[in-house]
């Protein structure tokens, strides 16, 4: 009788481990690990699909949406600024004859590269080193080496094009891109 107490209870003990080790493991949180930190993208939109205007039936991320309307405005903001839109003169020959493609190539180089250096995960930029993108010998589109005071120019026009595109200077994101343009000063000012 001992014994066939002993097997049973054996049987138990075996039964509840087997039920046990098939259970989904339940814990606490682990406060230990922190959560993981929101990008500059997250804070411009993130990932949110939206409605794209300018592809109608398409969706964009909402990140992508308004870096892409920052850029594009900022394009026709330099275009109209004689202080420094003698660097662009293809492009704007292109536009002024109704040839949009160089347009669409740029805008989509600057929005992948911002996307992606303030923390995109979804895009990959495969433009020019900033180096090689002003620089006329290793890019045609480029009409002269810009300076100082061209890159000044650029940062004011840049701070116009977000203004158009509805996002006030003032804004803590529109700010911490400011800073990551202004850490490529070196290299796009090369005279």
């Amino acid at each position: 009788m001992e014994q066939m107490k002993t097997v049973k209870l054996f049987a138990l003990i075996l039964g509840i481990g087997i039920v046990v080790s098939y259970m989904p493991a339940c814990k606490k949180s682990d406060s230990s690990t922190p959560a993981a930190k929101p990008t500059l993208y997250d804070s411009l939109g993130g990932t949110a699909m939206v409605s794209d205007p300018a592809n109608a039936g398409a969706k964009i991320e909402a990140g992508r949406l308004l870096i892409r309307n920052i850029i594009d405005s900022t394009i026709f903001v330099i275009a109209g600024d004689t202080a420094i839109n003698g660097h662009f003169t293809v492009l704007l020959s292109e536009v002024g004859s109704g040839n949009l493609t160089g347009f669409e190539a740029l805008s989509k180089n600057l929005t992948d590269f911002v996307a992606v250096g303030t923390g995109a995960k979804d895009y990959t930029y495969g433009g020019k080193s900033m180096v090689a993108a002003h620089d006329p010998a290793q890019n045609s589109r480029m009409n002269g080496k810009a300076d100082n005071s061209d890159f000044d120019a650029f940062e004011v026009d840049l701070v116009a094009g977000a203004g158009k595109a509805g996002v006030p200077a003032t804004t803590p994101a529109l700010q911490s891109v400011a800073k990551i343009v202004e850490s490529l000063r070196s290299a796009v000012v090369q005279q």
